[in-house]
């Protein structure tokens, strides 16, 4: 299992921009990003896999991307176009290539109307 720290969440006004990245302590498969709302249950945001092949949740396309740097075991997701239904704790999530799952500890990301 892989250690995983999760970084730049925060408050942000609506239409503005947040960059979350997330550094895994080894080698890990496919990489990603899920996030919960008050009352409601963790939901898929974005997953990268290590050869680059992404997918999103309907809700974010076209405003979120997902990237990763293999080298440095780091995973990002450029958040643009924030909207006050993207308020949740967003947690960072790795396969490794033992194929056990991880979960980082959560960043808030709050956006205000």
């Amino acid at each position: 299992q892989v250690q995983l720290v999760e970084s730049g969440g925060g408050l942000m006004q609506a239409g503005g921009s947040l960059r979350l990245s997330c550094a895994a302590s080894g080698s890990t498969l496919t990489m990603g990003w899920y996030r919960q709302a008050p009352g409601k249950q963790r939901e898929l945001v974005a997953t990268i896999s290590s050869g680059g092949s992404a997918n999103y949740a309907d809700s974010v396309k076209g405003r979120f991307t997902i990237s990763r740097d293999n080298a440095k075991n780091i995973v990002y997701l450029q958040m643009n176009s924030l909207k006050p239904d993207d308020t949740a704790i967003y947690y960072c999530y790795a396969r490794s290539v033992w194929y056990s799952d991880s979960w980082g500890q959560g960043t808030q990301v709050t956006v205000s109307s």
